[in-house]
């Protein structure tokens, strides 16, 4: 809970955004736009937002609904980590948020009150933010040494003379491949893990080995299980860049604590926004939509008609905001007003994913077995002839920076039609996620001639909402995708294998009739029972492996096969 409560403020969107001005004496509006150190920093704060709105949305992409996973799962078997869902959010939190965030905001308020010296107040949360933001910071410089890693070592890139190259950690060599990734003749293969004008540093064949060796620590990973009996047994995977991350994040959230470095402040701003939008997530659009109406009005009271919101967000001074300061001036943007509409932004970014994936799915014509209930409730079964859904094997979309990049040619400018499939799968059409960032930052730009008019702290939400829901709302509209909008959700319930469906003229599927097991299908079935029985079995199953005794403690580390890993 404690993690909730260090989060609300950021949900609540603490300040929108507040400038403070020195006294001016009587200059013109004209003379602010002229002032480039003022124009600097307004820049910088809605570059900020809208860069760690899209790393943290393109980091949030996990296998769509409409995907097949991408290797078969045994019964019983975890989902890969990149494919398991984040905390949803329901419509009662649209309720939820607004008065959790009241109650934190108010009690902040009277305890500064209280206290009288704001410090003793900032010193407790400052050390409480820093520890609580480690763990975002550590997925934040993590995924950013990856991708730091794969614009040094790709695994494809073009050579000279426009051909493809693909790397092979296994054999550690460089081989032509053909558009698609497909290895061709061993004209062009090279030892030298390094493109482009890189490959210099690592000419001399001493030197090519150090590298091959470097390039085998930062993209092979290691499995890491933890077994305590009568505990459970968790597993999961690492790579260096972990292990270096994790020595950042503490360094940077210790000389944060004892020097209140407003750069570090908001470096931990930004891994708190950064692991907001892996942790939280809308289910769907009608809970995005519930959520921000909330707090578009909860924004409004507490900005406008009480005092709570700007006394607190000037005077607390920890990490909840971004604060940028040229000259005399000082912007600050709370935290909220980058996590509340950039989950939803995230959101927008998945669904433009799922909605890739709903254009590859076929159906096949299948001759099948159906079992059903008769009006008299007498199970009855038939052959009929159905069309059986089969989706597209999901490729991971993330990670791809530096290839897509080695991958364009000459001076990085243009790019070939044709790419290999773990590259052509991140260039999906994103087209609500490019709409909803254009509203966010029409609305940011709202949000700053406001402020220039009324010269006064503005509810960021009094603007960011309009301008995200009403970008995405209007596309689906123009589109013609309302029903699909009004249809996806990450709650699960759409992530089936195996349906049965029936077809209209169009092609299109009009009804879904059952799922498919072993060439028959059944609709009679309870589910509940079914995954009863399942449980039943993964009991006895458990309990058959402890005939021969149990790991009381078991924590190991693996290294995979390099051919197992990029």
């Amino acid at each position: 809970m404690s993690e909730t409560n260090s989060l609300s403020p950021l949900e609540a969107s603490f300040d929108g955004v507040n400038s403070t001005f020195e006294d001016v004496g009587g200059s013109s509006y004209l003379e602010y736009f002229q002032d480039l150190d003022f124009l600097l920093l307004e820049v910088k704060l809605v570059f900020s937002a809208l860069g760690i709105i899209y790393l943290g949305a393109h980091a949030a992409l996990r296998r769509p609904p409409s995907a097949a996973p991408t290797k078969d799962r045994k019964p019983g078997q975890k989902e890969d980590e990149d494919e398991r869902f984040s905390q949803g959010l329901e419509p009662s939190d649209a309720i939820m948020f607004p008065v959790m965030a009241a109650i934190v905001l108010v009690s902040l308020y009277y305890l500064m009150q209280w206290l009288k010296d704001p410090n003793i107040l900032n010193k407790i949360l400052r050390w409480y933010m820093s520890t609580m933001s480690i763990a975002s910071l550590l997925s934040l410089y993590a995924h950013g040494i990856e991708v730091a890693t794969t614009l040094v070592f790709p695994r494809f890139w073009r050579a000279r003379d426009g051909s493809l190259r693909a790397v092979d950690q296994k054999t550690r060599s460089v081989k032509a491949c053909d558009s698609v990734g497909n290895p061709t003749s061993g004209i062009g293969e090279t030892n030298n893990p390094l493109p482009g004008l890189l490959a210099l540093f690592a000419g001399p064949a001493r030197a090519r080995k150090a590298v091959w060796e470097i390039r085998s620590l930062l993209t092979r990973h290691w499995v890491i299980k933890l077994q305590v009996h009568g505990m459970g047994k968790e597993e999961g995977k690492i790579k260096f860049a972990h292990v270096v991350a994790m020595v950042m994040a503490l360094a940077t959230a210790l000389v944060y604590s004892t020097t209140t470095s407003p750069f570090l402040a908001n470096t931990l701003g930004y891994g708190m926004c950064y692991g907001s939008f892996l942790l939280l997530s809308p289910t769907d659009y009608l809970t995005s939509t519930l959520v921000l109406v909330g707090l578009f009005f909860y924004d409004i009271v507490m900005v406008f008609y009480t005092p709570y919101m700007v006394t607190v967000a000037t005077k607390l001074d920890v990490p909840i905001k971004l604060t940028f300061e040229a000259a005399h001036r000082k912007s600050i943007l709370g935290l909220g007003d980058i996590v509340i509409p950039g989950m939803v932004i995230a959101l927008a970014l998945r669904f433009d994913l799922w909605m890739h994936y709903v254009r590859k799915i076929k159906y096949e014509t299948t001759d099948l077995k159906l079992v059903e209930k008769d009006p008299s409730g007498a199970i009855v079964s038939r052959n009929e002839v159905k069309h059986k859904e089969v989706k597209a094997r999901y490729v991971n979309v993330k990670g791809n920076w530096g290839d897509n990049l080695w991958v364009r040619g000459t001076m990085f400018i243009c790019g070939p039609k044709q790419l290999p499939p773990a590259l052509e799968a991140s260039r999906f059409p994103k087209t609500y996620f490019y709409a909803s960032m254009v509203g966010y930052f029409l609305g940011m730009m709202v949000t700053l001639a406001m402020l220039l008019v009324f010269k006064r702290g503005q509810p960021a939400l009094l603007y960011l909402v309009p301008g995200v829901l009403g970008s995405l709302w209007l596309t689906g509209l123009v589109r013609g995708e309302i029903r699909q909008m009004w249809t996806y959700t990450e709650d699960g319930s759409i992530d089936t294998i195996d349906v049965v469906v029936d077809l209209d003229g169009n092609g299109k599927a009009i009804k879904t009739i059952g799922e498919l097991k072993d060439g028959v299908v059944d609709t009679t079935k309870d589910k509940d029972k079914d995954d009863q029985k399942d449980e039943v079995k993964a009991d006895d199953a458990k309990k058959s492996d402890s005939k021969d005794g149990h790991k009381v403690f078991l924590l190991s580390v693996e290294a995979p096969a390099e051919d197992e890993d990029a």
